[in-house]
């Protein structure tokens, strides 16, 4: 047995000295205060989801961290030493100190890194649980829910099922992501998600502390500028707001789905989930993901939306404060006033499928109706908006806002929720948008609509007919004046035409007389040109009152008309 023992340590000694990258592999399913864990041991969860252990993320330095226990893709979810590393892997040590902390430490004892619980600790175990909740405990305890310390209140740049993103009133923990510095570095990055619990609390994301991008308050169904946030199979969404917490949180209800909310070190919020066929994480959603996500990006009053083009745009009653930074598409100064608000005069516009203008500094009530909430802001004469604080179950609650309202986005039809913004009287007295603070009615639209169009089509019908009867009143007018405004010689020969004989002047010289002839007398110039300057070849003969001539002219087939005309030459 010696040299068998013998045996087995030498080739130990061997596969060491000429194979150093070789691990020998131990794992355990907990930790008491006798043991400790190197660079060749893990600690693994119950149900093999989940391990523990010292890890290279590529910078050649080494930090304790969990990740999955079964995905191929080595994925860390947690990191104990990130800002403190060890210089490497066989240096660090991880175990449960004399005061009952958990510690990474060096080679030389140095602690990296700490758990620093102040609860005293009788017997302490370490535990990895299949939630990936590292936690501590008492030996003696059997409930795994009920601990000492656990990594759940210390996340870093990933929130994994049954995590909680918030503030707990009772504890004072802030539970929020940080990005890691790079993908090899996971020390403090520059990016930072957390929940913003003042007024109506929202999410924040921030780079070195500065907004880049706000979710929209909690609705009922999901935040209010997440419209993708829709019940996925197997997936739950869940918001906490009480006087213990506010908190925001997701479950799995299928046991197949994995999924992880991660802050990357590039600036966005992404969801995966594994698939198993392909193996490997799908993006299931991300954000900023356009334009309209970043933070402000419309200013003071303006609404974004991807839609159109330019993105930005003032709402009804306001224009862009910056004219000239506006038309080169800088919506960031937003939009201003047309008209000064009159306070109890004022109404309400309705702006539909919106994210709800930042909350930060808005009132809740959790019980108020949406007519209510209405005069309740048309009170206040500092009451810039209102809407409805959850819109499930028909709409409930009531948010007024005080300030200027910001970062504001237009969606497509599902999606957003009402939002009802104050003007002045005047600005929405005709709109068809708005009606006594609730906006317009779809019924009184459609009869609007319909009325407008019959007035407009009987309109229309009526000036037809009455210049159709004009055209016809001014074809009969003209037609007269026309003939009227012929010329006198031109008149005088068509009356010459018509074969009116005239057999002396003297016999027509009375008033009397020339009333029954109804035919005006014609002059010498006319006579004349009718008879050609009285030509012998237009002359019939000779008579006792004188010469006779014929008066005539070509008609349209060219035969001559000869009419006998009578007229005393003296």
């Amino acid at each position: 047995m010696k040299d068998i023992a013998k045996l087995i340590h030498f080739f130990t000694i061997l596969c060491l000295t000429f194979f150093p990258k070789v691990v020998i592999s131990l794992t355990l399913g907990s930790l008491n205060a006798t043991q400790s864990l190197t660079n060749e041991q893990t600690l693994v969860s119950p149900g093999q989801v989940f391990e523990l252990g010292f890890f290279d993320p590529g910078n050649s330095k080494w930090y304790l961290g969990i990740w999955y226990k079964k995905i191929p893709v080595k994925t860390i979810v947690w990191v104990a030493n990130k800002d403190n590393p060890l210089s490497n892997s066989s240096s660090g040590t991880f175990k449960i100190s004399d005061r009952g902390n958990i510690v990474v430490v060096d080679s030389v004892g140095s602690v990296l890194w700490s758990s620093k619980q102040t609860q005293e600790v009788v017997n302490p175990v370490v535990q990895l649980l299949d939630s990936g909740n590292l936690v501590v405990r008492e030996t003696s305890e059997i409930d795994p829910e009920k601990h000492l310390w656990q990594s759940f209140d210390y996340p870093t740049d990933t929130l994994l099922p049954d995590m909680k993103m918030g503030l707990n009133f009772d504890s004072g923990f802030d539970w929020n992501l940080t990005s890691w510095k790079s993908s090899e570095d996971p020390s403090t990055g520059d990016y930072s998600f957390k929940l913003d619990v003042h007024g109506f609390p929202e999410i924040f994301l921030l780079k070195n502390q500065e907004p880049k991008y706000r979710s929209g308050p909690w609705n009922g169904i999901r935040f209010s500028g997440v419209p993708e946030m829709a019940p996925l199979n197997g997936l739950k969404f869940s918001f906490v707001m009480d006087e213990h917490e506010v908190t925001y949180s997701f479950s799995i209800t299928n046991a197949f789905l994995i999924s992880r909310l991660i802050m990357n070190s590039t600036g966005y919020l992404q969801r995966f989930t594994w698939i198993e066929s392909s193996q490997e994480w799908n993006l299931y959603w991300e954000a900023p993901k356009d334009q309209c996500d970043n933070y402000k990006e419309c200013g003071p009053y303006g609404i974004c939306d991807t839609n159109a083009s330019p993105v930005c745009r003032c709402m009804k009653g306001f224009s862009p404060k910056n004219l000239q930074a506006w038309n080169l598409r800088d919506g960031s100064e937003g939009c201003v006033r047309n008209t000064t608000l009159g306070c109890r005069s004022d109404r309400f516009l309705q702006l539909k499928n919106m994210k709800l203008p930042e909350t930060t500094t808005a009132f809740v009530d959790k019980t108020m109706s949406l007519k209510d909430c209405e005069e309740m802001c048309l009170k206040n004469c500092s009451c810039t908006a209102y809407a409805n604080y959850r819109i499930n179950d028909g709409g409930i609650g009531c948010v007024t806002w005080t300030s200027e309202l910001v970062d504001m986005r237009a969606y497509t039809e599902g999606s957003g929720q009402d939002l009802y913004v104050r003007l002045a009287a005047s600005e929405i007295a005709y709109s068809g948008s708005a009606d006594s603070g609730h906006g317009s009615d779809k019924t009184k639209q459609i009869i609007m609509v319909i009325g407008i169009t019959v007035s407009i089509v009987i309109l229309l019908s009526g000036l037809t007919v009455f210049f159709v009867r004009k055209r016809k009143g001014l074809q009969m007018i003209w037609k007269e004046k026309t003939e009227r405004r012929k010329g006198p010689r031109e008149r005088s020969q068509d009356l010459l035409l018509n074969e009116v004989v005239i057999s002396s002047k003297k016999e027509y010289s009375s008033e009397s007389n020339i009333d029954d002839l109804e035919l005006p007398l014609f002059d010498f110039s006319t006579l004349a040109m009718a008879t050609n300057n009285f030509s012998d070849e237009n002359k019939l003969g000779q008579g006792g009152f004188g010469s006779v001539y014929k008066v005539g002219r070509r008609s349209r087939n060219s035969s001559k008309e000869a009419l006998k005309k009578l007229w005393t030459r003296d």
